[in-house]
């Protein structure tokens, strides 16, 4: 492939602004998720939880590739699957290294039964594909109401909860002693990040949902120690990133994952770059 097949493959903006429309409700969901991502992440983060994504992702991307071989609601099947695997991960792991073997248990398991549901599914091979890479015009009407409404309940569900669960993913131990319900707001918390994953998949697919739900929240943590500004950063890195990339897709023949995965990981390079320019400074001055 010559260098220029490959940037009209990567980018070609011919007929952009007819092509538009057809992307409006994937625009919208990812403008959600943007926010529902940059919310939840920094918890992720916080709790060093980021293996823990993966883990529910393959058993999210069971569900969906179950409910495209029987006919049924991709994004409710990728829900369901999602959520099991949150409850399984909050009920029986409260130790991090119980968590972290169930997470490998759950992992391949999960995996294999996508990989079987999708060899015995017949339909079109994109769809089999989006699953793993994300499609940027598989949002339909009835599809983004559904998505609208798992992302309203995970950032109601994180406001109602957002001053205990800082309490407990910075000083468990204190917490604790003061009361604090550390059990039940972690299988809470796991429940709304088994929904967070399950809107993911929808966009970016089931291999590269960390680019959302992990990366835009630790360039923010890299560049500000403040937790409101911190959230703030986070939603604006993960909004540019998945709504970036759907435009960016949408002038290429590409599946939008590679576009939101080298947004996200360069705006994580420029937080990174930033925080060592930071670091330098501070040891000039000390010194």
């Amino acid at each position: 492939m010559s260098p220029n097949d490959l940037w009209s493959t990567i980018f070609s903006f011919e007929n952009y602004a007819e092509l538009l429309p057809l992307v409006q409700n994937s625009i919208i969901a990812g403008a959600l998720l943007g926010l529902v991502g940059g919310m939840i992440g920094v918890f992720v983060m916080m709790r060093d939880m980021a293996f823990a994504v993966h883990g529910i992702a393959e058993l999210s991307f069971a569900g969906a590739a179950f409910a495209l071989l029987i006919g049924a609601n991709v994004v409710g099947g990728s829900i369901v699957g999602a959520v099991l695997a949150s409850l399984v991960l909050g009920l029986m792991g409260a130790r991090a290294k119980d968590r972290n073997s169930i997470i490998g248990v759950l992992m391949p398991f999960g995996l294999g039964l996508g990989i079987l549901f999708l060899a015995l599914y017949e339909g079109r091979s994109a769809n089999k594909f989006g699953l793993l890479t994300g499609q940027i015009v598989a949002v339909d009407t009835v599809q983004l109401g559904l998505l609208a409404g798992c992302g309203a309940v995970v950032i109601a569900g994180l406001l109602l909860i957002w001053r205990p669960l800082t309490f407990v993913s910075v000083d468990p131990a204190i917490a604790a002693s003061r009361g604090v319900p550390a059990g039940w707001l972690s299988v809470v918390f796991m429940v709304l990040l088994g929904l967070a994953v399950a809107l993911s998949i929808q966009i970016v697919g089931a291999l590269l949902v960390l680019s959302l739900l992990i990366t835009p929240a630790a360039a923010a943590l890299a560049v500000s120690a403040r937790p409101g500004l911190t959230v703030a950063l986070s939603v604006l890195f993960a909004t540019v990133s998945v709504v970036g990339g759907i435009m960016l897709a949408l002038a290429g023949r590409l599946p939008i994952s590679p576009y939101v995965t080298t947004l996200s990981f360069l705006i994580y390079a420029v937080c990174r770059v930033i925080a060592w320019r930071r670091t330098r400074v501070r040891h000039r001055i000390a010194v």
